[in-house]
């Protein structure tokens, strides 16, 4: 995330109504005629990704040992890639969608079933995340690719006594130094959190409660919501304390000033995604899919992805021997962090709360 942490600003899991998503493939469906990969010659491996999630090492190490090609498209969100898809997309192998749109694309029968038997290194698929994946606890349809969490990020050099928690935004003497994420999702979760409440309530007064807190005690502080900027602007120290993920603040401060920077998620926890692999119906590639997911899940190769992007070993705990960069949290930081899922028409509420925040002044 600098520019590879791009897709995390973007990952919203549902901050778009569905009018969005009907716009999107009408778009799609006039302007794309149709976005599909190039003509699958039986030796090349199609991907369909978020944005600077593939590391090259990776991708080179895979063609070397198959003597296959893999080619990667790109999507900035969940929302782009189901609706690229809808619209009639074709070609791609293998995707990569949180776990509120495993869900969906199950139920939409848009997935093929995982052959165990070309997977042996499933045996080293953490538990803790198989029973996060209540969507899919048995990987029927979904192998789970990286899974993580955002949290507060504090400038240590400008912010010296504070608690560890998300009620740091109602504190007025920052006021002017704070931003929250422009993720309905993820701030309404924090405060359904902060309350003792499910990340995933749909109940009326619970969800009130929660956004009378964001309007009345933390909006007041912020200098706004931001999915994109506060990286750089907690750089230049414009920002002091923001709500985001780790990725975007380590990918824009220099290296040598990280120990200004204090990074943590609330004991009362929060939302969290979970990216999987998934292979699409229609695929042509099928068993070099399940190759690359089964190689993906060396200890050795994927811990060259969590190098590129400083994650914990959530995913795959036997891959923490061969890491050579240290992470920017811990797998123990997430422990009451809960998944976003899919809450189906629910999201409408979402929606119309999150149009209250963001234009009730």
């Amino acid at each position: 995330m600098g520019d590879t942490y791009l897709y995390l600003y973007l990952k919203s899991g549902g901050n778009m109504k569905k009018i969005s998503i009907l716009l999107v493939v009408l778009v799609f469906t006039l302007g794309l005629m149709v976005t599909s990969c190039a003509k699958n010659d039986g030796k090349t491996l199609y991907l369909f990704n978020w944005t600077y999630y593939t590391p090259d090492s990776v991708l080179k190490a895979f063609e070397t040992e198959f003597g296959v090609k893999v080619k990667v498209d790109n999507y900035a969100s969940n929302e782009e890639m189901f609706a690229k898809l809808k619209a009639g997309a074709k070609g791609y192998d293998i995707v990569f969608p949180s776990q509120d749109y495993v869900s969906i694309m199950i139920k939409e029968n848009m997935l093929q079933e995982i052959d165990h038997e070309k997977f042996p290194n499933k045996a080293n698929i953490s538990d803790l995340v198989l029973e996060k994946a209540t969507y899919d606890p048995n990987m029927q349809f979904s192998v789970p690719y990286c899974m993580g969490a955002a949290g507060i990020i504090v400038n240590k050099a400008k912010v010296s006594n504070y608690e560890k928690s998300w009620d740091i935004f109602a504190r007025t003497d920052l006021k002017g130094r704070m931003t929250m994420m422009d993720d309905m999702r993820e701030v309404i979760g924090d405060a359904l959190a902060h309350l003792g409440y499910s990340v995933n309530s749909l109940d009326d007064k619970e969800l009130l409660e929660a956004t009378n807190l964001i309007i009345n005690e933390w909006k007041p502080n912020l200098v706004k919501f931001d999915a994109e900027g506060f990286g750089k602007s907690f750089k230049t120290g414009d920002f002091w304390v923001c709500q985001g993920y780790a990725e975007v603040v380590y990918g824009e401060v220099p290296e040598e000033e990280w120990g200004n920077i204090d990074f943590f998620i609330p004991e009362t926890g929060g939302p969290m995604y979970l990216d999987s692999m998934c292979i699409l119906k229609g695929a042509k590639n099928y068993d070099l899919a399940m190759q690359f997911i089964n190689f993906l899940h060396r200890p050795e190769i994927y811990a060259l992805f969590l190098d590129e992007f400083r994650y914990p070993s959530s995913v795959n705990p036997q891959a923490e021997a061969y890491l050579t960069a240290p992470s920017m949290y811990k797998t123990s930081d997430m422990v009451n962090c809960t998944i976003k899922d899919d809450i189906g028409e629910g999201l409408e509420k979402y929606n119309e709360l999150w149009q209250r925040i963001r234009f009730t002044d």
